[in-house]
């Protein structure tokens, strides 16, 4: 094989677009139609930690507690992070890690997405599908502290903060794409010309 790349042979991938941020902020959702729109893998970790352990994430939580789903987060990121040109959507602990961070950034650019904790608290519902709110008493002030006290990490591991709150996801959507559009290395060439 000759060691100069054919015309028709694909670039070299971006880098990781990874989403970070609380639950509700709508990182599953802006990193589907951003993983669209650039006709890239999208993965959740929650997703796949559930796939590759056989058990749901509260199922996780409750049978290994907070420190064995982190463990199983940890290897599901370091395994990502060893791979390019996908968008990720993180669980809304895993940046307190720094391990973690440090991996992400090998191969990608963070963006926080975030909202204000009453929204975030509409979108969780009544949250009991969610280990880190189930049996809360004070929904909406659970999520403030929660928040409060990730607000420092998120804030560290991003390049960038989009706010949520009170925004379409066609508006968040495009806003992420124009922060990956003048990231440099984030998107390949051949992403740039079809943007």
């Amino acid at each position: 094989m000759s060691m100069f790349a054919s015309a028709s042979a694909p670039l070299t991938p971006g880098r990781n677009l990874v989403l970070i941020g609380m639950m509700g902020v709508g990182k599953s959702a802006v990193g589907r139609r951003v993983a669209e729109r650039l006709q890239r893998p999208f993965v959740d970790t929650d997703a796949k930690i559930e796939r590759e352990t056989g058990r749901s994430v509260p199922e996780l939580f409750a049978e290994e507690g907070e420190r064995g789903f982190r463990a199983h987060e940890a290897a599901v990121i370091r395994a990502l992070s060893s791979v390019r040109g996908q968008v990720i959507s993180l669980g809304g602990g895993a940046v307190t890690d720094p391990a973690n961070v440090t991996n992400l950034r090998m191969s990608g650019d963070l963006v926080w997405l975030d909202a204000s904790p009453e929204v975030i608290a509409m979108r969780v519902g009544d949250g009991s599908d969610r280990p880190m709110l189930a049996g809360v008493r004070d929904l909406k002030g659970h999520i403030r502290e929660l928040s409060a006290a990730r607000r420092e990490a998120y804030r560290k591991a991003a390049t960038r903060r989009v706010d949520t709150t009170d925004r379409s996801l066609d508006d968040i959507v495009e806003e992420v794409l124009r922060f990956a559009r003048n990231q440099p290395g984030l998107l390949s060439r051949e992403e740039q010309a079809q943007l």
